[in-house]
C-alpha cells in the first residue's frame, strides 16, 4: 500500500456457524472476512449472511443464497430495505454469462407529479414495490432449491424474532416521530408506549412472517395480484396514496441494460439507468488516464475525487442506448480527463502531462459541465448490499433499498413491512410508468473472463464513489479486498455551483491523517473532514483468488455485517 494511509484491521474467519449467543452480542466478534472454495455470502447483517450460506450448505447455488439473504435482510435490517422496496441485481452464471434484473420501484399510472404532494415520507411517497418481483425472477431463472426452502430463514427470523443490533436500533430510533404517524409502522417498530426498541431487544414480526409465507407458497402472484395486493391497495386508497391494485398487477421485473468498460486491462461490468454502473465505469476510465505511481496518496485521491465529480455530471442525463455508449466510451473519458487538475507530478498515458498544482489554462476547480441543474443533494447513508458466490463460478451482486432510513415510514396494518420512498420528489420528478434512477451500483470486475471482484455498496450517491475506490485499491494498490475496504475514501462535494472540493474520511483511528488532510488543502481543494462511520458507503463484496481457487468475502468494517462461508460437509454447528 502507498504511504500515509492508516488501514483498519479486519477479522479473518474461514467458516461460520450461527452461535447460540444472542445475535447482537455474537455480532461483535463475527468474522468480517471469510474464505472458501465453495463460495461465500457477505451481507450487512450476520443473520442474513448466515441464511445465504445455509443455502450453499444445502446444495444450492449463488442465486439461492442471494435470494435467501435478501429476504432475510428485509426482516433483520428493516431500516435499510424491505420487500416493499426496490433492488438491482447483477448475475454472473457458472458458464460466464452476465445478466441483470431491474426491480426498481416505479411510478403508478395515473400519478400526476404536477399536482401530487411534495413529501419526504408518508403514503403519497409510495410507488410500486419491485423487491419481490426482482427476487422471484432471480430465483425462477437462476435458482435451484425450492422457494419454500430459500425463504425459510427469513420466515423464521420474522416469526420467532431476532435481537436488534445496536446500529439497527439506533436507526429505528432516529425515525421514531415519523414512524409513529403510521398505524402499521408504529405497531411494528415501536413499543406499545411509543418508545423505540433498544439494542438487544427481540423484535418479533408475526405479520411479516405471514406475508413472507404467502410469497413462499404463491410467488410473485401472491404479492402483486392476490390478497396482499388487495390489502395494499385498500390501505393506500384510505390514506391518500397513489398505489393501486392495477399498478401492482402490471409490475414486472425487467432486464437490466448491461454496460461494460475496462480499467487497466480488466473488464468492468455494471447495469445502466436506473442503476449507476455506467457512472462508475466513466469515473474509472477517466482515472485510468493518469498514472498513480508518480503521485502521492493525496494527489491520487484528488484525481479520483475529480474523476468522480466529472462522471457524476452524467447522473441527471436522460437514458438511452446511445447515451450509454457515450458514457462508457474511452474517448469521452479522455475528453473529460482534460479537466482534471493534477496537483503532483503525473503523466497521461501518452506521457504528455506534468501536474503543477494549478488548473489548466481556462479551467477552474468548478469543472466544466457541472452546474446547478446537476446538483446532487446530500445523502443519508441508506440502502443495503449483499454479494454471494458458489463453488461453480456463479456470483450475484444485489443492492436493495427503501430510500432514507425507514423509507416512507409507512406500513400496512396486517402485512408487516415498510414501503420505499419513490414519489414526492425524493428521486427527482418522475412521470407515470418511469423507474426513478439512483446511485445503486452492483458491479463486477473480470480478469480474462474470470471474476476478480463482485461488489456493490450502500450509502446513497456515495455508493458510486465507494465502488470506484474499492476497484482502484485492488487494481492500482494491489490490495486484497478486505484491506481495500478498510482504506479511507473521498467523495466529491457536488453543490449548486458545481464541484467544490471533496469530503475525506477522517476518523481519528482509521481515516486520512491530519497531515493528509492538510496536504489536500495545500493542493488548493476545499476539504470536508468527515468522521462519521459508514459515511462513505459500505461495501459487502467478494474477490476471487484464481491461483488458490478460493472466494474471499469481505464485509465493510464500518458496519455490522459479516462474511459467511458454508460449512464443509459433515461439519456441524449451532443454528
Amino acid at each position: 500500500m502507498k504511504t500515509g494511509i492508516r488501514v483498519r484491521t479486519a477479522t479473518v474467519g474461514a467458516t461460520f456457524a450461527l452461535a447460540a449467543l444472542p445475535a447482537w452480542i455474537w455480532a461483535q466478534s463475527a468474522p468480517q472476512v471469510a474464505k472458501s472454495p465453495d463460495g461465500v455470502v457477505v451481507a450487512a447483517q450476520p443473520l442474513a449472511a448466515a441464511a445465504g450460506a445455509r443455502m450453499l450448505e444445502l446444495g444450492g447455488n449463488a442465486a439461492d443464497a442471494a435470494v435467501a439473504a435478501a429476504f432475510a435482510i428485509s426482516v433483520v435490517e428493516p431500516s435499510m430495505n424491505s420487500i416493499g422496496g426496490r433492488n438491482q441485481i447483477l448475475i454472473r452464471t457458472a458458464d460466464g454469462i452476465v445478466a441483470g434484473i431491474d426491480g426498481t420501484t416505479s411510478v403508478p399510472l395515473g400519478y400526476d407529479p404536477a399536482t401530487a404532494p411534495r413529501a419526504a415520507y408518508g403514503y403519497p411517497t409510495v410507488g410500486v414495490p419491485g423487491t419481490v418481483a426482482g427476487l422471484m425472477r432471480l430465483h425462477e431463472e437462476y435458482g435451484s432449491l425450492p422457494l419454500t426452502t430459500v425463504m425459510a430463514p427469513a420466515i423464521d427470523y420474522a416469526g420467532h424474532g431476532f435481537r436488534l443490533l445496536p446500529g439497527e436500533a439506533r436507526r429505528q430510533s432516529a425515525s421514531r416521530d415519523q414512524v409513529a404517524e403510521s398505524e402499521g409502522a408504529r405497531r411494528y417498530y415501536l413499543r406499545p408506549d411509543g418508545s423505540p426498541h433498544d439494542p438487544g431487544d427481540r423484535l418479533v414480526q408475526s405479520d411479516m412472517a405471514s406475508t413472507l409465507r404467502a410469497i413462499s407458497l404463491g410467488g410473485a402472484e401472491a404479492f402483486y395480484r392476490g390478497e396482499i395486493a388487495a390489502r395494499i391497495a385498500e390501505d393506500m386508497a384510505a390514506n391518500g396514496g397513489f398505489l393501486t391494485r392495477e399498478a401492482l398487477a402490471a409490475y414486472r421485473a425487467e432486464d437490466s441494460r448491461i454496460v461494460r468498460g475496462s480499467y487497466r486491462g480488466f473488464d468492468i461490468v455494471g447495469s445502466d439507468i436506473p442503476a449507476s454502473g455506467a457512472i462508475a465505469i466513466l469515473a474509472l476510465q477517466i482515472a485510468e488516464v493518469f498514472d498513480p505511481d508518480g503521485m502521492s496518496d493525496e494527489a491520487w485521491a484528488s484525481v479520483i475525487a475529480q474523476s468522480l465529480a466529472l462522471a457524476m455530471t452524467e447522473y441527471r442525463r436522460d437514458s438511452s442506448d446511445s447515451s450509454a455508449v457515450r458514457v462508457t466510451s474511452k474517448v469521452f473519458a479522455r475528453e473529460l480527463a482534460e479537466q482534471v487538475t493534477v496537483p503532483a507530478a503525473a503523466s497521461l498515458e501518452s506521457g504528455s502531462r506534468s501536474g503543477s498544482g494549478t488548473p489548466p489554462a481556462g479551467r477552474s476547480l468548478a469543472l466544466a459541465g457541472v452546474g446547478a441543474d446537476l446538483h446532487l443533494p446530500p445523502d443519508e447513508g441508506h440502502t443495503t448490499h449483499l454479494s454471494a458466490a458458489d463453488g461453480n463460478g456463479m456470483a450475484v451482486a444485489l443492492t436493495q433499498t427503501i430510500g432514507p432510513g425507514m423509507g416512507s415510514k409507512v406500513a400496512t396494518p396486517g402485512l408487516g413491512f415498510l414501503y420505499a420512498v419513490t414519489l414526492g420528489g425524493y428521486l427527482g420528478i418522475s412521470e407515470p410508468g418511469e423507474r426513478a434512477r439512483s446511485g445503486i451500483t452492483p458491479f463486477m470486475v473480470f480478469d480474462d473472463g474470470e471474476p476478480l471482484l463482485v461488489l456493490g455498496a450502500a450509502g446513497g450517491i456515495r455508493i458510486i464513489s465507494a465502488v470506484v475506490q474499492a476497484v482502484t485499491r485492488v487494481v492500482d494498490d494491489g490490495l486484497a479486498l478486505p484491506a481495500a475496504l478498510a482504506a479511507p475514501r473521498v467523495h466529491p462535494n457536488m453543490g449548486p455551483e458545481g464541484f467544490s472540493g471533496f469530503a475525506v474520511e477522517a476518523a481519528p483511528e482509521d481515516g486520512w491523517s491530519e497531515a493528509a488532510v492538510a496536504a489536500f488543502r495545500t493542493m488548493g481543494f476545499d476539504i470536508t473532514a468527515t468522521p462519521r462511520q459508514g459515511a462513505f458507503g459500505r461495501i459487502h463484496g467478494l474477490q476471487y483468488d484464481a491461483e488458490a481457487g478460493i472466494w474471499i468475502g469481505a464485509a465493510d468494517p464500518d458496519w455490522e455485517g459479516t462474511a459467511v462461508a458454508p460449512r464443509p460437509a459433515g461439519v456441524s454447528g449451532g443454528n
